[in-house]
């Protein structure tokens, strides 16, 4: 939305230095100009262009790196990422994502390079699709999207590797307003520094 912001903002810095370059906005109507051909049934119109462009701003203005508090309505805080920047909500993750999880932000995913210590790596991302009215419903389509494809990968692994399977799916409200991406991960030992996985899954 920031950048969107910034873009308006660009464009209506370069339409105003137009305008005044080419005189404002029509109130100093110029007398036509004649031509100079001699048959007075045919006109020729004449065009006259500026002798210097204007110059387009040299900088762009900044934009804030926060959002102002009360712009998220009550409830919807999971889906706008305003955390740190290797935080993002669970739907934005991509395969072969890795990443930390912290129990306090069940929606959100701090991303972490996968040659470091981490909680999970992303293996699918599933798309929801039909009706679900409550999240006991979802839960269990999100779980089913992902059960053959974390078992088949889970396969591929060295024994201990991973422990756990994490699915992260939208509650209710998130759906209805249309993120319907799930997040099918292999996990080790999440919150515990003993046993993370340190590498690429295979």
């Amino acid at each position: 939305m920031l950048i969107v912001i910034a873009v308006i903002v660009v464009i209506g810095v370069v339409v105003a230095v137009a305008v005044a370059a080419t005189g404002g906005g029509g109130d100093d109507k110029k007398a036509p100009t004649e031509s100079t051909a001699s048959s007075p049934s045919s006109p020729s119109p004449s065009l006259s262009l500026p002798s210097e462009l204007p110059s387009l701003p040299s900088a762009v203005p900044s934009l804030p790196t926060e959002l102002p508090t009360g712009l998220v309505p009550s409830g919807l805080e999971s889906l706008v990422p305003t955390l740190a920047a290797d935080e993002v909500p669970y739907y934005m993750l991509r395969k072969g994502d890795c990443f930390d999880t912290d129990a306090a932000l069940p929606g959100q995913a701090a991303k972490r390079s996968c040659t470091e210590p981490h909680d999970a790596e992303v293996v699918k991302i599933a798309e929801l699709n039909g009706t679900y009215t409550t999240d006991a419903t979802l839960k269990k389509a999100a779980s089913a999207l992902c059960k053959a494809p974390l078992e088949r990968k889970a396969a591929d692994q060295a024994a201990g590797t991973v422990r756990n399977t994490l699915v992260q799916y939208p509650d209710t409200g998130s759906y209805r307003i249309g993120i319907d991406n799930v997040a099918c991960s292999l996990a080790a030992n999440v919150g515990k520094e003993a046993g993370r996985l340190s590498k690429p899954l295979k």
